[in-house]
């Protein structure tokens, strides 16, 4: 005779009410982040983003916080995603050359990502003097690690003798751009976009025989 299977309990466990709560908070962020890079953070209250989820303006306080803090949120994930980036790559085996590309190629894809699009699309202006002291430190952070891969690059001969500094500001500058340009759904993903604006910036670099 079978045994009888017993009732579900009607109460969530401890893990599952975290995962409900990170699930709903990060809905929440996205449609935050991509409200902010379609209108601008000005344009964009958070009764709009609320009502897009269908959720209250408290719900947005309870997970996020106020307007700015849910703007730090935002560039601060963009920031992490490149931090991440440029760490795994500088862990890499190859020469200076082949680790900033992989760096690069990274960077780009974040660019055109909604959180990457948020940190280029917003200036610290819209910050507290405390928010907008945090956003220039993390990027930058990212600054340098860039500067550290190309010095590396012409310590083994990978990369011809640049001006770091210019080198590393003309890099980001070519790439923090396809934040604004690129277009989600049109012919070409992220991946291929990254692809060949990496192509184009290597060879510049590559020392001349």
């Amino acid at each position: 005779m079978p045994q009888p299977t017993a009732a579900p309990s009607p109460f969530r466990s401890r893990e599952e009410r975290e995962r409900d709560r990170e699930e709903k908070r990060e809905a929440v962020l996205r449609a935050a982040v991509r409200m902010f890079n379609a209108r601008g953070f000005h344009a964009t209250s958070l009764d709009d983003v609320a009502a897009s989820l269908g959720i209250s303006k408290p719900t947005i306080y309870h997970y996020l916080g106020n307007k700015e803090q849910v703007l730090i949120e935002c560039v601060t994930r963009g920031l992490e995603l490149l931090s991440e980036a440029a760490d795994t790559a500088r862990a890499q085996p190859g020469d200076g050359l082949a680790r900033l590309r992989s760096v690069l190629r990274s960077y780009a894809q974040v660019m055109m990502d909604d959180f990457g699009r948020c940190v280029v699309r917003t200036g610290d202006e819209f910050l507290s003097a405390e928010g907008a002291a945090l956003f220039r430190a993390r990027k930058r952070a990212i600054d340098l690690s860039v500067r550290a891969l190309i010095e590396d690059g012409i310590a083994d001969g990978s990369i011809a003798p640049l001006d770091v500094r210019m080198t590393a500001f003309t890099l980001a500058g070519a790439i923090n751009w396809s934040g604004r340009w690129h277009d989600p759904d049109g012919a070409l993903s992220a991946e291929q976009v990254a692809d060949s604006m990496v192509d184009i910036l290597i060879s510049g670099l590559a020392p001349r025989g």
